[in-house]
């Protein structure tokens, strides 16, 4: 005759945390929570997960009894354990943490429901990014209509990200569970803690505009909206600004975009090009200088240009206004400030064509290279 087992206190204290749980989970209250999976609560960092248990409804599991869950292969004491607190973690999420704008994403319907406010003020950690966390981030981006925009436009820096996806749209991720995401191919650590990122920045900003609909939220890079506003301000007001005044609100700022996205390579180039720490130089003194051919120097410029076109998407348009605005009312004036530096940062952030290819360059860049190599020609002859 086999001896009973004889249950530990350990064990009996998870039996009496379940059925607990198990009643609370029940209620009218839970209702929402319980077609969806447990691993809905599950987070990388967990240990011992109930992996058996990851993929059924926690309707189907607390319809169980805890010795039938026990019984489970693969499912041992110390699983079990761990089950009753993605339980608890269950109770203590609020129905009103639910987000419903993903669903209603597909459907075209307008609903509304409320984020999670209290995680705007913690740090990302990508291994605490749990599926219920995740929806909420996706939610926030459908609910405030930022679904269109690029991925790479807010990431913290476009040298954490892949080239290829600073331009995918973030309702390209929209439709899709975090599992489903680790599971696409090409979508390693790298790319996937990136995307997360972005949706959850995005996520804790606009967690808190519930309530004030009167009320819109732009989100746009820090450096580029102080580029825009001066910018505004200076098609607004008549005459030309001085150099310092360029350097202080158009040059700096986007030349320090730079410097948060591309490698140290590319940073100085731009230097040289703008004369930041010494003269402005031409694409054959930077080519000689650094040790590369032309061709290269070309390639690495405009690698700038495709950084600035996804960080400020209407920057060309806005820049062109400007530099027509400056153009214009230096012809009024008797001693117009030499604006030299203005108009090498106008060609290199935004060109008028592709550097190094057959097309015409913008007008006014492409006199303004020329002047500079003829200056270093008349120096190297005798």
């Amino acid at each position: 005759m086999r001896p009973v087992k004889t249950a530990s206190v350990e064990e009996l204290q998870a039996i009496g945390r379940f059925e607990s749980l198990q009643k609370i989970l029940r209620s009218e209250t839970y209702v929402e929570h319980l077609d969806k999976p447990l691993a809905y609560w599950a987070l990388p960092t967990d240990r011992r997960l109930p992996l058996a248990f990851l993929s059924r409804s926690l309707r189907e599991l607390l319809g169980a009894s805890f010795e039938e869950l026990a019984k489970t292969p693969g499912i041992g004491q110390k699983k079990m354990k761990s089950f009753v607190k993605l339980l608890a973690r269950v109770a203590n999420t609020d129905p009103a943490d639910l987000p419903t704008e993903i669903n209603d994403f597909y459907l075209g319907l307008k609903k509304s429901s409320a984020c999670d406010p209290n995680r705007s003020n913690t740090a990302f950690d990508p291994a605490a990014i749990s599926e219920l966390q995740w929806e909420q981030c996706r939610a926030s981006v459908v609910r405030h209509g930022l679904g269109q925009e690029k991925i790479g436009r807010f990431a913290p820096s476009l040298q954490n990200i892949t080239k290829v996806v600073w331009n995918t749209p973030l309702e390209a991720y929209i439709g899709f569970t975090l599992a489903e995401i680790q599971a696409m191919k090409t979508h390693g650590k790298r790319r996937l803690n990136a995307i997360l990122e972005v949706f959850y920045n995005l996520h804790t900003l606009v967690a808190n505009m519930e309530g004030h609909e009167h009320l819109a939220l732009r989100a746009v890079p820090r450096l580029i909206d102080r580029v825009e506003q001066w910018i505004g301000q200076s098609l607004q007001k008549p005459g030309l600004p001085d150099n310092g005044e360029i350097f202080q609100n158009f040059v700096s700022p986007l030349l320090e975009q730079i410097r948060i996205d591309a490698p140290q390579q590319i940073v100085t180039m731009a230097e040289n090009r703008l004369g930041v720490r010494g003269p402005i130089t031409s694409v054959r003194q930077v080519a000689r200088t650094m040790g590369l051919t032309r061709a290269r120097v070309y390639q690495l410029l405009n690698e700038i240009n495709d950084i600035m076109t996804v960080r400020w998407p209407l920057g060309r348009h806005q820049v062109y206004e400007l530099r027509d605005k400056f153009a214009a009312e230096a012809v009024d004036v008797p001693n117009p400030p030499s604006l030299v530096q203005f108009h090498a940062a106008v060609e290199l952030f935004y060109p008028g064509s592709r550097r190094g290819t057959d097309g015409p360059l913008e007008k006014a860049a492409d006199i303004y290279e020329e002047e500079i190599d003829l200056v270093e020609v008349s120096r190297a002859d005798p």
